[in-house]
């Protein structure tokens, strides 16, 4: 992890919870651009909880299009702002097992609001995780679920926090799925990947 720090990037001030989540519902399966552009829109003219959840679908519908698959992610957006609003008093809960019971919300969406929106130690994983914990050796797992739990047995907890950052981003930089830039890792030393390639081709 301290090779991969240069891709961390820390956040400015702090991060609105509520955002953290509706922003990570709408990322479900899309770019990270059209994320941000549907989040952006949609936050442009509904802020709160209370707002989202009294909005009507076709307009939310309309503002996160962008993200894909738009009319399951509206209702999603739509259900888990009634419920923060109603049963929360418009508060994202801090806690996992409260979030796991939102509408559309598993384990990475839960562990990024963890992270990002009230920085409590936790791993979300997603693709770039998932694939380079296992590509690089530091796991073998066949789900992002069982990356999680054993990379928490194995990554001190001080690393928590920037571990999905570092590694989404290094995935996207270096670690590429595919043309990884094997000469330009930090890390190719401790890298499977790296090592078998190279025992090939000598």
């Amino acid at each position: 992890m301290k090779r991969l720090h240069k891709y961390v990037k820390k956040p400015v001030g702090n991060t609105n919870p509520f955002r953290v989540l509706i922003t990570t519902i709408l990322s479900q399966r899309t770019r990270d651009e059209n994320t941000d552009e549907a989040a952006a829109t949609l936050f442009s003219v509904y802020k709160t909880p209370e707002e989202i959840a009294n909005a009507p679908r076709d307009e939310i519908e309309k503002l996160i299009k962008k993200a894909g698959f738009f009319r399951v992610k509206a209702q999603r957006v739509k259900e888990t702002s009634r419920i923060i609003h109603e049963e929360h008093e418009d508060a994202v809960p801090d806690n996992i097992k409260e979030l796991l019971a939102l509408p559309g919300v598993g384990r990475k969406t839960a562990n990024c609001v963890l992270v990002y929106g009230f920085r409590k130690n936790a791993i979300p994983v997603d693709v770039h995780v998932h694939r380079i914990s296992n590509r690089i050796g530091l796991v073998k797992t066949k789900t992002p679920e069982e990356t999680e739990l054993e990379l928490t047995k194995i990554v001190p907890k001080k690393y928590w926090l920037d571990l999905n950052e570092s590694f989404v981003r290094f995935g996207q930089d270096i670690c590429r799925p595919i043309g990884p830039k094997h000469e330009e890792c930090p890390i190719n030393d401790l890298c499977d990947f790296y090592r078998d390639m190279k025992k090939k081709s000598s």
